[in-house]
């Protein structure tokens, strides 16, 4: 298998590439676009140039999946240049991400385009534990491995994304149409008043209230606010749920962190 690595937000390290390609050794052959090492401000390399690399490897016959390489912040800078290029051949493959590439992963699905799924990415390597992280992607890109996934998946449909990247693609055409799938959402670092002003603009969506429910991932490294906010993240997340009527059906094992299991959008068995 030839898996293809590009950055469309902020840029990789050298030790990044050097950790992961030990990890898929024997496994699959990686494809590290240059790219992901190019640095213009926060960015990896200018907005063309990082949407060149995702619709030239989208657009590869060669390349089996696209993996991005970690987040930060620019996928919506290039998101509609990228879905407006990519061929018949980019519905062919997995795309694999979390963070900041689900405004792509979300674009991605609102057209049919091939097989999406939320997950670790090879910046995860630099975490604690981060190598479990990768190792879980590749059980899935590479075998398919069904222990690589959130464990609540079912017949049902999922979708699984950042609040503040979902909060964004609301009022776009790149935000897929979740009606009747079980949503699944996380975020890190935000005030939880941010977190609670998304849910109040997510919810408001006919898409988000048609969903069979919300499972609630980690919400991790939320800051200390003056006045303290009152309210623990899963009570946010209840009241909006209830506020809409949406079923809140619980906790998912996804997040920002090393634990993060692997969400593919559809039903479970769209997997790799």
């Amino acid at each position: 298998m030839r898996i293809g690595i590009v950055a469309p937000s902020c840029r990789i390290d050298e030790d990044v590439v050097q950790r992961v390609a030990a990890l898929a050794e024997g496994r699959a052959e990686l494809a590290w676009h240059p790219q992901c090492l190019l640095s213009d401000g926060h960015f990896a390399g200018p907005d063309a140039v990082r949407a060149e690399a995702l619709i030239a490897y989208a657009n590869d016959p060669a390349i089996d999946a696209i993996w991005f390489a970690r987040g930060g912040y620019g996928a919506c800078r290039i998101v509609a240049q990228v879905i407006d290029a990519l061929r018949p051949i980019a519905r062919e493959k997995t795309y694999l991400g979390y963070s900041d590439p689900g405004t792509l992963l979300g674009a991605l699905y609102a057209r049919g385009i091939g097989r999406v799924a939320h997950g670790p990415m090879p910046a995860d390597v630099r975490r604690a534990g981060g190598e479990a992280a990768v190792s879980r992607a590749l059980d899935w890109l590479v075998d398919g491995s069904t222990t690589a996934l959130e464990p609540s998946l079912g017949e049902v449909p999922a979708a699984a994304f950042n609040i503040v990247i979902l909060a964004h693609l609301i009022g776009t055409r790149h935000l897929p149409d979740l009606s009747g799938h079980v949503l699944m959402i996380e975020e890190v670092a935000e005030y939880l008043y941010r977190t609670d002003r998304d849910l109040a603009q997510i919810i408001q969506h006919p898409s988000i209230r048609g969903v069979a429910g919300i499972r609630m991932g980690r919400i991790s490294q939320v800051p200390g606010n003056d006045p303290d906010f009152g309210a623990e993240p899963e009570a946010v997340v209840r009241h909006w749920c209830a506020r809409a009527g949406i079923p809140f059906l619980g906790a998912a094992d996804i997040g920002h962190d090393a634990g993060n299991k692997i969400v593919p959008f559809g039903p479970s068995s769209s997997g790799a």
